[in-house]
């Protein structure tokens, strides 16, 4: 019986582990139809809303992330910081 019981929470914390790391990683785990209104926000500073918009959802669509706020953050979504264009600038805003 000890053993079971012991079993049974080494599994309940192996599956609440996994969901807050899931949690943990923010707007990492994104569905494509989530871009839009993050992109949205992530462009809400700008004065160059259109390519802002663009790069940001395709950005977005390849890595199913955006970093909070209007600007920075964007260690917090690796795909996204390091997506850079030819000239190693980077790609997504």
């Amino acid at each position: 019986m000890a053993r079971s019981s012991t079993a049974l929470v080494l599994v309940l914390s192996l599956v609440l582990m996994i969901a807050f790391a899931d949690v943990a990683q923010g707007y990492n785990k994104l569905r494509p139809q989530d871009c839009k209104p993050r992109c949205t926000y992530r462009c809400s500073a700008t004065s160059h809303k259109k390519p802002c918009m663009f790069f940001c959802q395709k950005c977005c669509a390849k890595c199913l992330c955006v970093p909070a706020g209007v600007y920075g953050n964007k260690q917090s979504c690796a795909c996204y910081n390091n997506w850079k264009t030819q000239e190693g600038k980077p790609k997504c805003p």
